[in-house]
């Protein structure tokens, strides 16, 4: 026999009182007895029966196990890409402390969201890059979260075909992906500035694959300036450059998927959304075996404390005669 949890002070405590309020009925009764020169034997009667009925209380609480069933444990989850923008106008400051910071804060509760299912990382500008490959280790990916910024891509503009078509082929080299689309997941996040040319041909890809793709636009309509330095990022005219969130290519990209566009600025964050759409996209079967596990049976122990109670509760003994 196994016990699910041992011994604890919790079970210790109901215990002792249970012990001392006993003693006490005893030595009262007996007390008594003694004056009234009558017997006390019956008392132990009660004592006995409620012993019994506490005792199986307390292993009851403690989940016995025994025998043994056979049971199916499966393993189901899905592939989540996600497309991070880090161009400098993520820089920009319209979301404090800046555009990246607040998306590097939700990816770590969007990754600690999805525990049970891979995500792999790609970061771009113009060009396509894979920071992390699809992983379960939660540990990585916030590593490669945490170090993200702006450096680590070319200055050239933004470009959605690269990443989108490097998403795509990553979650699409899995030998299962081609039978299970549905478990497949793209996430675009960027400011929505998109200078490249190949982005159609990228999303023709992704709705052949028939692979949904969410889009989140990161900023403001009123925009922001992109920090230099001490100052900021000017034109050729020297006056400061202003971006501004570009939602409208974001939204399409979303429609034409079957996908849907959230949005995060200074007054709204729709990741808890974004997480729960994903969450209802169903998972695939990854594995499936069957093992023998011990059964608790702390109902058995429950049922004849049960009854054991109600009988204490129904007879009525006369613990002093006269």
């Amino acid at each position: 026999m196994t016990w699910y949890k041992s011994l604890g002070l919790t079970e210790s405590i109901f215990i002792i009182i249970f012990v001392l309020l006993h003693l006490l009925f005893v030595w009262r009764n007996i007390r008594i007895a003694n004056r009234l020169r009558a017997g006390f034997k019956w008392v132990f009667i009660k004592l006995v029966l409620r012993s019994l009925y506490f005792g199986c209380f307390i292993l009851a609480l403690l989940g016995p196990s025994f025998g043994q069933i056979s049971q199916e444990i499966k393993s189901v989850g899905k592939d989540i890409m996600i497309c991070v923008d880090l161009s400098q106008s993520m820089n920009a400051t319209d979301i404090p402390p800046s555009r990246l910071e607040k998306v590097k804060f939700e990816l770590k509760n969007l990754v600690s969201a999805f525990n049970s299912d891979r995500v792999g990382i790609v970061i771009f500008s113009s060009e396509a890059f894979m920071q992390c490959p699809l992983t379960y280790d939660q540990g990585a990916l916030n590593l490669f979260i945490e170090t993200m910024n702006t450096g680590l891509v070319p200055h050239s503009g933004t470009d959605f075909g690269p990443p989108l078509e490097m998403a795509l082929s990553k979650i699409s080299s899995e030998e299962e992906s081609a039978n299970t689309p549905k478990s497949k997941v793209i996430i675009l996040i960027s400011d929505g500035e998109d200078f490249g040319e190949k982005t159609n041909e990228a999303l023709s890809q992704i709705v052949e694959n028939n692979i949904k793709l969410f889009t989140v636009g990161v900023g403001t309509a009123d925009g922001g300036k992109i920090p230099m330095g001490r100052s900021f990022k000017r034109d050729k005219q020297g006056r400061p450059v202003v971006t501004k969130l570009e939602a409208t290519a974001l939204k399409k990209l979303a429609s034409k998927t079957g996908g849907r566009y959230f949005e995060v600025n200074d007054q709204r964050n729709d990741i808890p959304k974004l997480i729960n759409n994903i969450s209802q996209i169903e998972g695939e079967l990854r594995d499936s075996r069957r093992v023998d596990v011990s059964a608790n049976k702390f109902y058995y122990f429950l049922a004849l404390g049960l009854l054991l109670m109600a009988i204490d509760l129904l007879t009525s003994i006369r613990t002093i005669k006269i």
